[in-house]
């Protein structure tokens, strides 16, 4: 018997610029037949997906601030408070980058603090785009996050200049210290990679490649 019930801790995801809205329903398919309980699609197809997994356990997870998080606290908070009016039960917010590397830790903690508190009962995730920050900026943010009220901190959108990297799984980890989780995701595309995460304190993993993944899983002898 695994350890992982990999399924259920993969987001899957499809947010690339030309993915089509077959692309979409595709992947709705494929969490149904594979397992995955989440799912991120891009905001445009917040409804299709919507419509798609209904009488499902799948959670459907819309991107906030989208890739860049520089977009003004207000334009997040309508970004979430739409896309939760229409089926999203999970957000992943991206950090504004910008404001924590000015130091402006307050303008960057009610960012987030005022998403959250638009949508209550849906789960926030705030995605710090690790590859930009120094290791202190890392730390400061996830207390940023905590302290908001967010239940996860997240490495990467994926977009930036690097992706996830065990390292910073291990110190967002720590960092939190049991008060939000931690979802690595970036370039992550393989199922030792995966594992990696995993074993260094990921609880969830965010990838584009979740059936390749599921694949390796299983023919490597770590499920049965």
């Amino acid at each position: 018997m695994s350890r992982w019930n990999l399924p259920a801790l993969i987001d899957h995801t499809v947010l690339r610029p030309e993915a089509t809205k077959h692309d979409v329903l595709r992947l709705c398919e494929e969490a149904k037949a594979h397992g995955f309980t989440v799912i991120f699609v891009p905001p445009c197809y917040v409804d299709e997906a919507a419509a798609a997994i209904v009488g499902t356990n799948i959670q459907l997870g819309i991107p906030i601030g989208f890739p860049l998080g520089g977009h003004t606290t207000r334009t997040k908070v309508a970004e979430a408070v739409d896309a939760v009016s229409r089926g999203a039960r999970v957000l992943d917010m991206v950090l504004n980058v910008s404001r924590l590397k000015s130091g402006d830790h307050d303008a960057v903690r009610t960012d987030i603090a005022e998403v959250v508190k638009a949508t209550p009962g849906v789960e926030h995730k705030v995605i710090l785009e690790t590859c930009y920050l120094t290791q202190d900026e890392k730390r400061a943010a996830c207390h940023l996050a905590v302290e908001a009220g967010a239940e996860y901190v997240k490495t990467s959108t994926g977009f930036g200049a690097a992706g996830a990297t065990v390292a910073d799984v291990r110190l967002l980890k720590e960092t939190v210290a049991g008060m939000a989780k931690v979802k690595a995701s970036g370039g992550i595309r393989d199922w030792k990679t995966t594992l990696a995460m995993l074993e260094a304190g990921a609880d969830r993993i965010g990838t584009s490649a979740g059936l390749t993944i599921l694949e390796q899983w299983r023919a490597s002898g770590d499920q049965r």
